[in-house]
């Protein structure tokens, strides 16, 4: 699925960025965007009753999209802050890992914004081929990272499982909808004939653009026309941070994503995080309650740094009128 010409240039992308060598008419297929990436695998491989380790908080998808609308049963992994939100993989029941098809990771993740080091890319595999297992990883803010941090691809620790990316961060394209799947030959295969069935890929116009972004990379760091775009976020991150500190609201800062993640204020952890964040609609600042992303999000926030440095400042005032 997709041009040959866009398989080619995700190929030259993986050799670029992780030094790794795939081959584009076997182990790389384009998909509508990751969010349908996520889901079609999920539809070609599982079947009812089927058990898919979803991170919990995480991406909604993981549990509805994915597993819930294949008659599947999504089983949480706790995404805590004292594990720095990274799944506890030894908490695991084995009789659940046993009977285990899929596990999604994402790494820089959302909603927490937390980033996965090797090591522990190199257990969760090690547990896949312990429990005969495929990981679906979804790493669409790979490029989305501050710091001089560089993120890796789960890939480079096991090229037998699948890794989805996209466009829509890295080239700001989120509404022209294209992506990427890329890994185990036989997982590609069997996303490529459930969407023959379902679409025909994105349009070529916007495969083309893509194929002239991936072409500005010449090594693992990010070319210039995406460096630009995340020193813009990175003022508007280290901004809100300071910002959200200054006023009494403890903040940590992340390496990756545009979002941050937070736990509510000491003053109100009394209330959900439903009933704080429509405190804070109340005064006009609009942001995510981290109970919406699974129930290990309650008593956390998300915010999106999406907004001109002026409105971030505007905000903050606003939120210290309530917590202050």
């Amino acid at each position: 699925m997709g041009e040959d010409d866009f398989r080619e240039a995700i190929a030259r992308w993986y050799k670029v960025r992780f030094n790794m060598d795939f081959d584009p008419n076997e182990e790389i297929s384009n998909v509508i965007g990751g969010k349908e990436g996520v889901a079609n695998i999920a539809r070609a491989f599982i079947n009812p009753g089927d058990i898919v380790l979803c991170p919990n908080p995480g991406y909604p998808v993981y549990e509805n999209g994915a597993t819930k609308l294949s008659d599947a049963k999504p089983y949480s992994m706790p995404l805590l802050k004292e594990n720095n939100f990274l799944a506890d993989l030894d908490s695991i029941d084995r009789e659940i890992l046993k009977k285990a098809k899929l596990m999604y990771l994402n790494y820089p993740n959302n909603p927490t914004g937390a980033i996965a080091p090797k090591e522990f890319l190199k257990k969760a595999v090690d547990y896949a081929d312990d429990y005969n297992f495929y990981i679906i990883y979804d790493n669409p803010y790979s490029e989305f990272t501050f710091d001089d941090y560089i993120a890796p691809s789960i890939l480079q620790i096991d090229p037998n499982h699948v890794e989805i990316n996209s466009a829509s961060k890295m080239f700001n394209m989120t509404g022209f909808r294209c992506g990427w799947t890329v890994g185990n030959k036989d997982i590609i295969e069997g996303l490529r004939k459930i969407k023959s069935q379902i679409d025909s890929g994105c349009p070529k116009f916007i495969q083309r653009a893509v194929i002239k972004g991936l072409n500005e990379y010449k090594s693992e760091k990010k070319p210039e026309i995406i460096e630009r775009t995340i020193k813009t976020y990175q003022r508007c991150r280290d901004i809100l941070i300071k910002g959200l500190n200054d006023i009494g609201w403890t903040t940590d800062k992340p390496q990756a994503t545009f979002y941050i993640w937070t736990q509510i204020p000491k003053k109100y952890r009394d209330i959900s995080c439903m009933d704080f964040v429509k405190k804070l609609i109340e005064i006009g600042v609009v942001i995510t309650p981290g109970i919406g992303f699974g129930q290990y999000g309650e008593g956390f926030v998300r915010f999106a740094l999406t907004q001109p440095e002026e409105r971030i400042l505007e905000a903050i005032e606003r939120i210290s009128t309530l917590i202050n």
